[in-house]
């Protein structure tokens, strides 16, 4: 049994890691500001502790008083297209934040520290996309994650900080906030459905993402701090078959039970056309193999969805750029 911390543990991804972590036997904490995550996400039988990543005089005193073994850095604003807008803010709490976790683990003698990056590192490059790949990062976000990447290289060769890194994409399933207008497609979809709004789909929705359940995620990703073969390693992970936004949305109408439901077509921003990604390195290590299809992870979402409601939909509150802001993202008069 190891002590582990999760930040980000509230939300999406991190709470189901932190649930994966408890079943395996750990001690879990979990650190979350509450931004973009819900406490009842919090698997029981964690400690919540309610705070920012980029508080670094809370993050020394819980890595003083936790002792922990192992990290798992799941806490992020996780809004590619937004961050053009948001760049400060971005940095902040996506590599500042990550930097005082970095400095608290190797000041505590962290055994691993386990970082979800992302393929936003990747940009538009040639495709499947691998590890090996320079990265081009066209957005701030993509940019930052590649940072705390370069970052973990770096503390790994001076301090022996071991790491994992994993780059996944498009996720979705279950506890996802699908009131986030900014980000997650297919809980967008699902939430304006439920509000009786139209779907939304930027440009003509032929862009191609490998989306990918939570349930083929979470697991390897809590499992990699104990398998020292994994270790500063970079590992892509998710789906292996792309669809378009399109076929998405289709699968979501039937998925919920609407499937006449109206589809609002606005003006394409500028995005990565089409991403997805090779999985030979993870399946080498981890054994990987998907096991949940687009039409059976988007049902079990959207029954998740259905019981649990709709979300409002809040906008961002601190637009730093408001040049090029695509008009749907612009403040309401």
């Amino acid at each position: 049994m190891a002590k582990c911390l999760v930040t980000g543990g509230a939300g999406f991804i991190g709470s189901h890691v932190a649930e994966d972590l408890l079943k395996a036997g750990h001690t879990v904490t979990v650190l979350d500001d509450l931004s973009g995550g819900f406490e009842d996400n919090v698997p029981a039988g964690a400690k919540f502790v309610k705070g920012s990543v980029t508080d670094a005089a809370l993050v020394n005193g819980l890595f003083a008083e936790g002792k922990f073994e192992h990290v798992f850095h799941l806490a992020a604003y996780a809004a590619e297209g937004l961050s053009h807008f948001i760049r400060k803010f971005n940095y902040e709490n996506n590599l500042i934040g990550s930097v005082n976790l970095v400095n608290a683990s190797v000041n505590n003698g962290v055994k691993c520290f386990v970082f979800t990056s992302s393929i936003a590192v990747y940009g538009a490059g040639q495709l499947p996309l691998t590890e090996d790949m320079a990265p081009m990062p066209e957005d701030p976000y993509g940019a930052s994650k590649l940072a705390v990447e370069h970052d973990l290289h770096a503390a790994q060769k001076m301090f022996g900080l071991d790491f994992v890194v994993f780059r996944p994409h498009n996720v979705y399933g279950e506890r996802q906030n699908i009131g986030d207008r900014y980000r997650n497609v297919a809980g967008i979809f699902m939430n304006q459905i439920l509000l009786g709004q139209p779907m939304s789909i930027f440009g003509d929705g032929e862009q191609t993402r490998a989306f990918t359940y939570i349930k083929d995620v979470s697991p390897i990703i809590a499992d990699s701090a104990f398998r020292p073969e994994a270790y500063n390693q970079v590992f892509n992970i998710g789906s292996e078959q792309p669809f378009t936004v399109n076929e998405l949305a289709e699968r979501v109408r039937e998925a919920m039970g609407a499937p006449a439901h109206p589809i609002k077509h606005l003006e394409a921003r500028n995005e990565v056309v089409h991403a997805f990604s090779s999985h030979d390195r993870l399946k080498k290590v981890f054994g990987y193999t998907p096991k949940y299809g687009l039409a059976e992870g988007v049902q079990a979402m959207a029954d998740w969805a259905k019981k649990a409601g709709s979300r409002a939909s809040t906008e961002f509150g601190n637009i730093e750029i408001e040049r090029n802001l695509p008009p749907s993202w612009r403040k309401k008069a």
